[in-house]
């Protein structure tokens, strides 16, 4: 390694500099207050974690995203978090212990063994919101407002929603009762969206057996008229998949209502990213930027791993991303450039000043400096005796 190696981050990991750093941190602060305004308590889950933990109730893909090192005191192995949300539920279940309803918020950097895509990080800024206790309808309504609202206030000018339900594939797939290969190859397919690999895979089975359903559920997904397509290709179905389209309809009303400024569309057998949900599903998308800036569901299966089954829902969302991909304005605030006097009464100038205001104070070799090079609009300067702020010329 040359010494100019030395200084190179792995690929997919940067610095945040000025003025990024700045517009990130006061995102991630407007983010997590909007979040307790809604009755969200902070948590600040440990960076690294037993992998029995970090993967209890989770999929493959979350075991891949994850990298992985030894316990030099225990010699378990332990990971760094690649995604905060089941952290949260074992804070629900077992650091807190609650009864009833929990509403936890947080906000951290999460680390990926490789990128997501080609547009994305390594190292992603994590902020999200869990609900627990409550199985409701109203719960899943809650979170999905309270994401929109946080997207929002990120400054995104046009968003769509994408909404799903886990429990149509998973009903179908339960119903055909394929073996373990087969279905593995129609899960990949599925995720990939592939249509010519599902009717090679599905093309035998009856148009009204659930196989059949699944191959037409497939190529159906848009906006209200998909939701009347999917009915029909359901009609006779079990219940719980007519409960799961009802369900669907009902969060089509409600931001039909209350976000009409939002677009959304419907996707039956939507499972890219989702490696723990068991419920309605949704992510939110931003135009010309490939994945989800948001997203989240249900996931009542992980609590019962932690072993206190407690319903769940959820979401999460990628601070940098919305950084560079908002319309968001922020104002730094000007600075009091202060000079390197030793005058004791311009200690307490400064001291007074530091209480509501920025104040730069030059050190002894910055008496050239330029203040407004330094951030700075003002200057304290003594007149009469007194030292006064005033604006730099």
């Amino acid at each position: 390694m040359t010494v100019s190696d030395r200084w190179l981050l792995p690929d997919g990991v940067e610095d945040i500099l000025p003025p990024l750093a700045g517009q990130i941190e006061s995102l991630r602060r407007d983010v997590m207050d909007t979040c307790q305004r809604w009755g969200y308590q902070l948590v600040i889950p440990p960076l690294i974690e037993y992998l029995e933990s970090l993967f209890t109730g989770t999929g493959h893909d979350l075991e891949l995203q994850t990298f992985k090192l030894t316990d030099q005191l225990t010699g378990r192995m332990m990971g760094v978090r690649a995604d905060m949300t089941p952290q949260a539920a074992r804070i629900d279940a077992h650091t807190l212990g609650q009864e009833g309803i929990t509403r936890l918020c947080y906000a951290g950097h999460v680390l990926h063994t490789r990128p997501r895509h080609m547009l994305t990080g390594r190292t992603p800024i994590q902020a999200g919101c869990e609900l627990f206790g409550s199985a409701s309808e109203a719960a899943d309504m809650e979170v999905i407002s309270l994401m929109l609202e946080t997207l929002r206030v990120s400054g995104m000018p046009r968003v769509h929603l994408d909404l799903a339900h886990v429990s149509i594939y998973e009903t179908l797939m339960g119903e055909a009762s394929f073996d373990r290969d087969t279905e593995a190859a129609i899960f990949d397919a599925m995720a990939r969206k592939s249509v010519p690999e599902l009717d090679k895979l599905l093309g035998s089975c009856d148009p009204l057996s659930a196989g059949g359903r699944l191959r037409q559920l497939a190529r159906v997904s848009g906006g209200a008229e998909a939701l009347q397509e999917a009915r029909k290709i359901l009609e006779g179905a079990p219940e719980a998949l007519l409960g799961a389209l009802d369900q669907l309809g009902r969060v089509a009303d409600m931001l039909t209502r209350d976000f009409p400024e939002i677009s959304f569309g419907f996707d039956f057998c939507e499972l890219r990213g989702y490696n723990y949900h068991t419920g309605l599903v949704f992510a939110a998308y931003a135009p010309g930027h490939g994945d989800a800036v948001a997203k989240g569901g249900r996931y009542d299966a992980i609590g019962s791993d932690f072993g206190r089954a407690r319903p769940a829902t959820g979401f999460s969302l990628d601070v940098r991303a919305l950084v560079s991909l908002g319309e968001r304005v922020v104002r730094r605030p000007g600075a009091v450039w202060a000079p390197a006097d030793v005058d004791p009464a311009l200690e307490g100038v400064i001291a007074g000043l530091r209480l509501t205001e920025i104040v730069v104070r030059a050190l002894p070799d910055e008496s050239d400096a330029d203040p407004a090079a330094k951030g700075c609009d003002r200057i304290l300067v003594k007149r009469d005796g007194q030292w006064v702020v005033d604006q730099l010329s």
